[in-house]
């Protein structure tokens, strides 16, 4: 037994004549390790040694040395659980720690909007040249910068990095940066659109949304789909609301489709194509186009605002698409025909028709 324990550990050392007090290492292999030691150090005995004026000054403080060492051996041993743990073997070396530090002074401590207790998920800021403030998350890998890290932010297009051992965060930044840029146009269109109209979707825009729906009037709105790549070109666009209000302006839409300028922006061609004024912060409350459901009786039905209206222009009243659906299937009177389901309004008893809804839950 002996000899197998210092073959098997040749750093512990006995203490007595009888070898049953070890000073010294082991290494520990944890189950389902297949064969690969876990370069766990376990300290089994433990004395403090020092030179005389240290030995002096820890005179009469000897039960606090005492206490320390036995907190530090039990922090020790919950730690080697928790390491002996599959999930939890790859904890950086000290290397780790080093890198990420020196990496941080080239890139700048205030760059760093925050860390977590791991030292793995930092936050970055950014600042493009407009003056816009972005966010890039890094997930750092535990051989880093062997290993590419794991970045994401708020953005429409995906974040792609090239990475080699060599990397740093400095060069994410950098990358990122350039990206920000590239989207610089893109972004300057829809905070046009953001700062002079009234924007029904989303109710929040994060940097990551690319569609916008637009308020014309009460319960008549235009969704626009920007594209990225070309943001001032011709957006997909889909005109919401009474089919008789819809119309005349869905003929405007194609008939005047040629004069559309790329070196306008979305908003002023949308006025030129559309021939109408969108109405702005400036000159309308926003009270004016958020009308309530006429069944649920809410704006907001969690996400949805009501895009659903009675083509009666006596009525108008609009609807949730979710709301009008079970309204509609509640009615002995209603049919349904592939995805569209006919009925009849709640509020003027004319015919209504409503799709079902093709969202996945």
């Amino acid at each position: 037994m002996e000899s197998l324990l210092v073959k098997e550990s040749p750093l512990l050392l006995p203490l007595n004549k009888e070898k049953t007090v070890y000073d010294g290492f082991i290494t520990v292999q944890s189950p389902g390790s297949n064969g690969i030691n876990d370069s766990l150090n376990i300290i089994l005995h433990c004395r403090l040694q020092c030179c005389w004026q240290l030995k002096q000054l820890l005179c009469g403080y000897g039960h606090i040395v005492k206490q320390v060492r036995k907190k530090q051996r039990s922090v020790l041993f919950q730690e080697v659980a928790l390491k002996c743990r599959p999930e939890c073997r790859s904890i950086p070396p000290p290397q780790y720690y080093s890198q990420l530090i020196i990496e941080m002074e080239d890139l700048g401590w205030d760059k760093l909007v925050s860390i977590d207790t791991e030292f793995r998920t930092l936050r970055l800021r950014a600042e493009d040249s407009s003056g816009r403030q972005h966010i890039v998350t890094v997930k750092l890998k535990p051989k880093h910068p062997v290993e590419a890290p794991w970045c994401s932010a708020d953005l429409p297009v995906p974040l792609a990095m090239t990475w080699t051992p060599q990397s740093s965060l400095g060069h994410v930044h950098t990358q990122f940066l350039l990206l920000l840029e590239s989207l610089a146009e893109f972004w300057a269109v829809l905070d046009e659109i953001d700062e002079k109209t009234w924007v029904l979707e989303p109710e929040k825009p994060s940097r990551a949304d690319t569609m916008r729906r637009i308020a014309i009037a009460n319960n008549v709105s235009i969704k626009v789909e920007v594209d990225t790549q070309h943001p001032k070109m011709l957006p997909e666009c889909c005109l919401l609301g009474a089919e008789h209000v819809v119309t005349p302006l869905r003929n405007k839409l194609n008939a005047n489709m040629h004069l559309w300028n790329p070196d306008c922006s979305i908003l002023q061609n949308l006025r030129d194509v559309l021939e109408i004024e969108f109405p702005s912060p400036a000159t309308h409350e926003k009270s004016s186009f958020s009308a309530e459901c006429g069944i649920c009786y809410a704006y907001r039905l969690e996400s949805a605002i009501p895009d659903q209206v009675c083509n009666d222009p006596r009525c108008g009243q609009p609807f949730h698409q979710a709301c009008l659906y079970e309204w509609l299937r509640g009615l002995p009177s209603s049919r349904q025909s592939f995805n569209i389901v006919f009925g009849e309004c709640p509020y003027c008893s004319k015919p209504i028709t409503v799709k079902m809804s093709t969202q996945k839950p």
